[in-house]
């Protein structure tokens, strides 16, 4: 990408990353701060404008993601408490999500450049990295080979499995049915997953001559687990807390207390969702997952915005827009912990408190621009998606 659209690309592409599920939490946001640094700028920037896109534009895309169909599915049962015959198709958000992308990509990208950097600073050698040492170079010859000796092993790997699901004859498929719902080829993913990574690493490895016997594959792969210390201790400690959290139903109660306060507050429209946008900012830092917040907020909201004569599609899309412009800055959200590591590993002072102190502007900023986008939608009386109006005929 050209340099002056590097932040762009790549909250661009944590955007669209939520397509593939939660893989840009563990993909693109450590790739951003090594992307940044190579290019001469501070790798946390890097990380917070990745982290932006992945988690703060979660709900965003140009395509359909995993989270669509599970949210629509609860819409619906939801709606189905007032009219027993509603359907809320996966696309229902599809046009405003589209469209909010792009707004975000932006919103992001000004963040990262007016405020992060700035407040950053420069990388020194003070930190964890210094930025001039990893200026991006050339492949070698030597990683050429390593690449290549690491394509020939995915190949043959992929081959395998490629053989093994062949219908009807695959030995990796169902026996009895030979399907592949219930085969051993999906019920040893894990191990496939593992045995994938380990093949071509190991290919690696041993073309440039890192690896020459058992014993340095092995203190590899210990080197590579012991970077995990800080984050396996920073899940245990957080998952004690959501534990104990979810025992006292305080998510539960805040959600019930906070649909009886909208109820009874007598808004109109717009600056009523604008309220819910909010209030599901607010409970999503006390709930992570944002299929078990909309689990239980959908049949107290969903039906009493129906009462009011908004569709449940509206109600859907002003609860993503809130859920996720907050979870940059939620602890609770299940990858913080991981996301902490990361900004560790260029700054060993930093913690829970640096993260959110960087990631702040993001959500006010996404909360701003995207209720606006909202604010306009509704106001030029645009559906949010394929056959999904706004008010209820």
């Amino acid at each position: 990408a050209p340099k002056h659209l590097l932040t762009f690309v790549i909250v661009f592409a944590g955007v669209i990353s939520n397509t593939a599920s939660e893989i840009g939490y563990v993909l693109l946001v450590p790739l951003g701060g090594i992307i940044f640094l190579g290019a001469g700028r501070h790798p946390i920037a890097g990380l917070a404008a990745a982290f932006a896109g992945v988690s703060g534009g979660y709900s965003a895309n140009v395509l359909l993601g995993t989270i669509d169909p599970l949210l629509a599915g609860l819409s619906e049962e939801a709606a189905r408490i007032i009219d027993s015959g509603y359907h809320v198709n996966p696309a229902a958000n599809y046009y405003f999500m589209a469209v909010s992308t792009f707004v975000i990509a932006a919103a992001g990208t000004w963040v990262t450049e007016r405020i992060v950097i700035p407040r950053l600073g420069r990388c020194t050698s003070d930190g964890a990295t210094d930025a001039s040492d990893g200026a991006l170079q050339a492949l070698s010859p030597t990683e050429r080979r390593g690449l290549l000796a690491a394509l020939a092993a995915a190949g043959v790997f992929v081959g395998f499995l490629l053989w093994g699901t062949v219908p009807a004859t695959g030995f990796l498929r169902d026996p009895d049915t030979g399907g592949l719902l219930q085969s051993p080829f999906l019920s040893a993913i894990v191990a496939f997953i593992f045995l994938g990574g380990t093949v071509v690493g190991v290919a690696y490895g041993v073309a440039i001559g890192a690896f020459r016997n058992d014993a340095d594959v092995m203190n590899g792969m210990g080197k590579t687990i012991s970077t995990l210390g800080t984050y396996l201790v920073l899940v245990f400690f957080a998952a004690q807390f959501v534990a104990y959290f979810n025992w006292t139903n305080l998510g539960l109660i805040m959600a019930v207390k906070g649909a009886e306060t909208l109820r009874s507050s007598g808004l109109g429209g717009i600056p009523l969702m604008l309220t819910f946008v909010l209030l599901s900012s607010l409970i999503n830092l006390f709930m992570g997952s944002a299929s078990a917040k909309w689990a239980i907020m959908a049949p107290v909201f969903v039906p009493m915005f129906m009462l009011l004569g908004y569709t449940p599609e509206l109600t859907q899309a002003a609860y993503r827009i809130g859920d996720s412009s907050s979870n940059v800055i939620s602890p609770m959200m299940s990858y913080f912990a991981l996301i902490v590591a990361f900004f560790e590993r260029y700054d060993k002072q930093s913690g829970i408190g640096t993260v959110v102190a960087t990631m702040l502007p993001y959500t006010a900023v996404f909360l701003i621009c995207w209720s606006g986008l909202l604010v306009v939608w509704m106001l030029l009386g645009l559906p949010v998606g394929p056959g999904a109006g706004l008010t209820l005929e």
